[in-house]
């Protein structure tokens, strides 16, 4: 395909799944449970945070997460007491477990109190370009609390090779809106053309056949890589493509 085929080819994918009906199968289904700003982006990253392997136990254990918190995460996180935290006990998803949530409570409470909150970390560290160095220093931040160092691969960091997968969708959930209804579009500073698709096993494939990718790894240097063909098909929002690949991968088996 020449680049305007595979733009309208990519283009026409983006229209199938980018709605309403694709939230019903999706993680980001949690965060559109809530109203208020700060509840919907800490529902975002708790979610994102665990949206590795099959998407119903995703959802079920976000679900969880939910409800163990409230359903309403943001007054749970600046209001609990340290013995609020014992109720997560036995909390597991895959290696995420209960230790590693009551600590993400904690630094979300300190992010939240002394850090202007998620957005501001972000908008304060990412460049005219890229949200990847923003990433680097919210996990810097994430971690400046006492940790158990276990906890940390829970994060990704770009600066030693991680594609951040799970921190790019949570950015694109909260970063773009086409009024399609399905991402928010809640932080208004982040550019949508300065964001970063989440690359993982499907898109990583589908772009592979499409050209849109060589590296054999889905690292940072492919997710630069896929980045910079992705903006040359759209660079005011090319991380609209991302329904496109995940669609072709997971529905269609591309």
């Amino acid at each position: 395909m020449n680049r305007k085929a595979l733009k309208d080819f990519l283009d026409a994918k983006v229209l199938q799944y980018n709605n309403p009906q694709f939230i019903a199968t999706d993680p980001i289904q949690i965060p559109h449970r809530f109203e208020l700003k700060e509840a919907i982006e800490i529902a975002s990253f708790l979610t994102a945070t665990i949206a590795w392997g099959n998407r119903k136990m995703i959802i079920k254990n976000a679900e969880r997460m939910m409800q163990l918190l409230d359903n309403s995460p943001y007054d749970f996180i600046m209001n609990h007491e340290e013995s609020d935290l014992d109720k997560l006990d036995g909390f597991v998803h895959r290696t995420f477990n209960s230790d590693d949530l009551k600590f993400f409570i904690r630094s979300l409470k300190n992010i939240y109190l002394n850090h202007g909150g998620m957005e501001s970390i972000f908008k304060n560290n990412m460049t005219n370009t890229s949200t990847q160095p923003a990433i680097h220093e919210f996990k810097n931040i994430f971690f400046s609390l006492e940790h158990a160092t276990r906890t940390q691969k829970h994060v990704g960091d770009p600066n030693k090779g991680s594609a951040c997968k799970r921190l790019n969708m949570m950015l694109r959930w909260l970063g773009r809106n086409d009024n399609s209804g399905v991402d928010f579009g809640l932080w208004k500073s982040i550019p949508p053309a300065i964001l970063s698709c989440p690359l993982d096993v499907h898109s990583g494939n589908v772009a592979r056949k499409l050209g849109l990718l060589k590296r054999k790894q889905n690292d940072a240097k492919a997710l630069d890589e896929l980045d910079k063909n992705l903006r040359k098909l759209d660079p005011l929002d090319p991380v609209k493509y991302d329904f496109a690949l995940f669609g072709l991968g997971v529905f269609e088996g591309f």
